[in-house]
């Protein structure tokens, strides 16, 4: 599905994501961690083509997404759900779904979405500013899901959400790469949430993986170690 090979991202002469070597396969969640710094936003933000790719290759299937701007990638079937979650505060949240609607050609949002997220169909008319931040980040997953995509980027999608809620979005996301039959890269500090999602793990130190492994052969206290300050 995706296939990312000596991928390197530079903020002026200054290179931040070191070669890096990995692959996200059909139908697979990927758990992107480490610490605040590590480098893990800056990976989620080139790969949707926000940050320039210094050097190297990142394919979905057989295209190559450094050649593409963001909205391209998108059509190409990259979705993107962003740290503290962008939403659009003043438009209501059906309209920030539909946002998501333009690389379809779709004017309506889908009912699966609804089906998913019940509570958005809900406040559909409300504004999306006026949600909790729970809510945003459905709203914020719903807007990405509109575009159809075949991989899902998640980054932080944790943050600033209350414990109870945390539970519920790790069975979400589930349900998406189930009943949607995507693949999903989820760039995460918490452990636990990890672990319950993630089919794999990768963990990123100083803009370097330094640790691949399937979740049922992760060595959780090397990884904590890696996640503490």
């Amino acid at each position: 599905m995706l296939t990312v090979s000596d991928y390197r991202v530079a903020y002026g002469q200054s290179e931040v994501l070191h070669g890096l070597d990995f692959e996200v396969r059909p139908r697979e969640i990927v758990a992107l961690m480490g610490r605040n710094g590590m480098g893990k936003s800056t990976l989620m933000k080139s790969l949707i083509g926000m940050l320039p790719t210094a050097a190297g290759s990142a394919r979905l299937d057989d295209v190559e997404l450094t050649r593409l701007k963001s909205y391209q990638r998108v059509a190409s079937g990259v979705g993107f759900v962003p740290q503290g979650r962008m939403i659009f505060s003043t438009m209501t949240v059906k309209e920030n779904i539909e946002t998501g609607l333009t690389a379809t050609g779709q004017r309506n949002v889908p009912a699966e979405l609804y089906d998913l997220f019940p509570v958005l169909l809900e406040m559909r008319h409300r504004r999306g500013g006026n949600l909790s931040g729970g809510q945003q980040q459905q709203l914020a997953i719903a807007r990405a899901l509109a575009s159809r995509p075949r991989l899902l980027l998640l980054d932080e999608p944790t943050e600033g959400i209350q414990p109870s809620i945390i539970k519920e979005m790790a069975r979400t996301l589930k349900t998406i790469r189930d009943s949607f039959g995507l693949s999903i890269l989820v760039s995460e500090q918490v452990l636990s949430f990890a672990l319950d999602i993630a089919d794999r793990v990768l963990v990123l130190e100083k803009g370097q993986i330094v640790l691949q492994e399937a979740r049922e052969n992760l060595d959780h206290a090397r990884v904590a170690a890696y996640l503490s300050v």
